[in-house]
Formats: structure tokens, sequence, C-alpha cells
């Protein structure tokens, strides 16, 4: 069991990347391809068109930190617009992100949607939460409303256009998942289980 600062101080060291939660450190799994790309793409369109703007885009080595709950992770991309908060004078540890995206995966994403979204409902600055598929055109947004409800606005398909809330950026989900090649899905798979 390792508490808060001895984890900082040997996740700093490690070659690869950890979370963190209530003393347990959990290595992370290396990423596809498929999954890269997708994120690369997005967080080079949200970069792109917010480069003149006061937010910054960050992504997978910015490790940040749940202060209500001690979850310490990394998301794929994290955008930040008001002046950043950190954990210390090192810097590699966000406390106040704007929005957060998760590229799901097989093995991520029950947690991305369910255990990992509960951790950052806590985080006050967080406006919007990001899902993207990466096996078919699907990008979720949830944003949250005055009242602390969470509200999903979901994108299908390679003509569709996502458009972030809390920033001015609209991106066709063709250019997000530029290079991607989708598994493909056979007929009798898509009709279903056979009575």
């Amino acid at each position: 069991m390792l508490n808060p600062a001895e984890y900082l101080k040997q996740e700093r060291a490690a070659p690869f990347r950890s979370e963190y939660f209530r003393g347990e450190v959990f290595a992370m799994a290396g990423a596809s391809f498929e999954h890269t790309l997708v994120k690369d793409n997005l967080a080079g369109e949200t970069r792109s068109l917010l480069k003149d703007g006061p937010c910054c885009v960050l992504t997978s080595d910015m490790r940040v930190r749940v202060n209500a709950t001690g979850l310490y992770t990394y998301p794929d991309v994290a955008i930040v617009c008001d002046e950043p908060k950190f954990e210390d004078e090192v810097f590699d540890t966000l406390l106040n992100p704007r929005i957060l995206i998760e590229v799901l995966s097989d093995s991520t994403e029950k947690y991305d949607r369910g255990k990992k979204f509960e951790h950052y409902r806590q985080i006050e600055s967080l406006m919007e939460y990001v899902l993207v598929s990466q096996d078919s055109p699907l990008v979720e947004r949830f944003l949250r409303n005055a009242d602390n409800a969470w509200l999903l606005t979901e994108v299908k398909g390679m003509d569709g256009v996502f458009e972030f809330a809390s920033v001015p950026v609209r991106i066709p989900l063709r250019e997000i998942y530029r290079g991607v090649t989708f598994p493909e899905i056979s007929p009798q798979a898509s009709l279903g289980p056979m009575r």
C-alpha cells in the first residue's frame, strides 16, 4: 500500500504509466493503433480550433487527480481553459480540467462508462465528459447541467458532426476517424441471434 506521495515518486521514475487509488497502483495497458489514431485525430483537430484562445489540449501524458476521491489517472485527452491548477511544483498532475475525453476499448469501456465516470463527476471544474468509440463512428458527450445532472448527446455515422458545448469546437466524425478501418460486421451478425 502506497500513499499518494510515494505513488507520485514511483510514477515519476517509472517507464510506464499507472493509475492510483486508495493505496493501490494499477498498470495501464498499451493502446492499439486505432485507439491512438482516434485520440490523436480528435486532439489535433481540437487543438487547432482552440489555438487562439485560453484553452489547452493535453493528451494522455498529463495525469489528472480527482481531489474528492483520490484517484490519479491519465485521460486520453484533457482540456483546461482556466488557469491550470496542479498537485505540486512538478506541474504534472492537473486538478481542474474542463473537459475529459476517453477513447473506448474492449478492456476499458466498462470502467470508463462506470467507475471512472463516477470519479470524474466529482471534479468541480468538469463540464463535459466525452466517450469516443474506436470500433464504429460514435461519439457520446455528457454535459453537466446547472442542477448537476449529466445530459447525454450522441453523434453517429461518418456524416455526423461532433460539437463540444463549453468550447467553440465542431469536428466532423470523418476527421476524428480519419485513417481508421472499422471491423467488418457480417450481415448475419447484424441481425442478432438466430431463433
